[in-house]
């Protein structure tokens, strides 16, 4: 079993650049599906969770070409509508094949997704949704079985009780092929949804209000192959800014757009930090004490549950007491308990984390309870004293591209030990 080895105290300066985003990548490697021909993608993460898809897709019958960060997917013949239970277990985003499966062939078995054990991330909404399209939808034996009407796919107004990404997703790629114009209220607002709305667009949908919660689709007969390039991924960038907040930098991280972080990079101005952004990027550093911040999550462009985790261990330093509150996802705490065996003083309370400020971290051997929660214990571990082993990291490697190398670029003594081995079907 491979693990991460920390040895705190490095101090970490420099540049690193962040990749495609995860959650978009996968999402239109999903969309690829809905036009015969071969799409290409640049500027694609090389994760765990991209292998994943890709064979997702494989099994359906497309080929999957990688080539460096590029893929070209060629979804000329469709073979399959069934994806099994051993691909989705793997990782929870495959559902999104579901909407461009109904799209194209007017049906899709898919298997009961799995992904992060943080909250139960249920799919009601996507069933909802896809129902008012006209979409039939059975589940038995651990399968949803959706089905298109014969006379294909009804536009409708939907509005989601959530601003769900994924129900966003899903309903936004049945919907380009439906009869009339599908108007989609309370949509997420997301980057990776623009990003979505113009990979579909260059295909010759016809979209309106991506980045809004008003999403207009006025649906066509078919869709062509497409060139285009993944947004940066925030998420990561976000992940290397609290590092240098943490270990103090200064740190710059490019390949994303601060406008995408803006609410992650507001909390850390008040926590202390000096950050300066440009066109692709920000420079971060901090010289002073980590001043205590409350955080709420909440959908974009709110604090994003993807950064709560890393934004909890720098408040594990702070010169005082936090409060975080998870909003969108109700079990996201499970980390916790393993920051708290480096030093840090955490109270759960419902939704509810409160952190009391120490004066340092001690290194300790934890576990990655999932990706985000797995990359937070690592830049935690910067600063502690001592060494802290990190296992299934496997979770890490779902979501970060040479995580390990880009930390110790910046100075980190970071390194990675033992032999890796297939994730658990439990992964995110």
């Amino acid at each position: 079993m491979e693990s991460i080895i920390v040895t705190g105290g490095a101090p970490i300066a420099g540049e690193v650049r962040v990749e495609g985003a995860k959650n978009s990548a996968l999402k239109l490697m999903a969309a690829a599906l809905m036009a015969p021909g071969a799409s290409h993608i640049t500027n694609v993460p090389d994760i765990a969770d991209v292998d994943v898809m890709s064979e997702v897709l494989e099994h359906l019958g497309a080929r999957v070409t990688r080539s460096d960060h590029s893929l070209t997917i060629d979804a000329t013949h469709i073979e399959s509508v069934e994806t099994p239970y051993e691909l989705v277990a793997r990782m929870r985003a495959s559902i999104t094949v579901l909407g461009p499966l109904v799209a194209r062939c007017g049906e899709a078995k898919v298997a009961m997704p799995g992904g992060c054990n943080i909250g139960s991330r249920k799919i009601d909404m996507h069933i909802a949704g896809l129902k008012q399209l006209g979409v039939t939808i059975t589940s038995e034996h651990g399968y949803l079985h959706a089905a298109a009407p014969a006379d294909g796919l009804k536009a409708a107004h939907v509005t989601l009780e959530f601003p769900s990404v994924g129900a966003t997703e899903n309903l936004l790629m049945a919907a380009v092929v439906a009869q009339g114009t599908t108007v989609i209220e309370n949509a997420a607002r997301e980057p990776e949804i623009v990003d979505l709305v113009d990979f579909l667009n260059g295909m010759g949908a016809r979209i309106s209000g991506g980045g809004t919660a008003t999403l207009e689709v006025e649906g066509v007969e078919s869709l062509h192959p497409v060139t285009h390039k993944v947004v940066g991924d925030r998420i990561e960038a976000g992940t290397f800014l609290v590092a240098g907040a943490i270990a103090g930098g200064p740190v710059t991280v490019r390949g994303f757009d601060p406008a995408h972080l803006e609410m992650t990079l507001v909390k850390l101005r008040a926590a202390g930090c000096d950050i300066s952004v440009f066109d692709d990027g920000a420079t971060i550093e901090r010289t002073r004490p980590v001043c205590p911040v409350d955080v709420q999550t909440l959908p974009h462009p709110g604090f994003p549950t993807d950064m709560q985790a890393q934004f909890m261990a720098l408040m594990a330093i702070a010169d005082g007491g936090s409060i975080i509150t998870e909003n969108v996802f109700e079990n996201r705490f499970m980390f916790a308990d393993e920051l708290s065996r480096m030093g840090a003083d955490i109270r759960i309370e419902g939704h509810h984390a409160l952190v009391k400020g120490v004066a340092g971290l001690s290194g300790a051997p934890v576990r990655a309870t999932d990706l985000r929660g797995g990359a937070a214990l690592a830049i935690a571990a910067l600063v502690a004293d001592g060494e802290t082993v990190i296992t299934d990291v496997y979770h890490i490697d779902r979501g970060y591209e040479r995580f390990c190398d880009k930390l110790s670029a910046l100075g980190a003594d970071i390194t990675r030990a033992g032999t890796a081995g297939d994730a658990p079907a439990t992964g995110c």
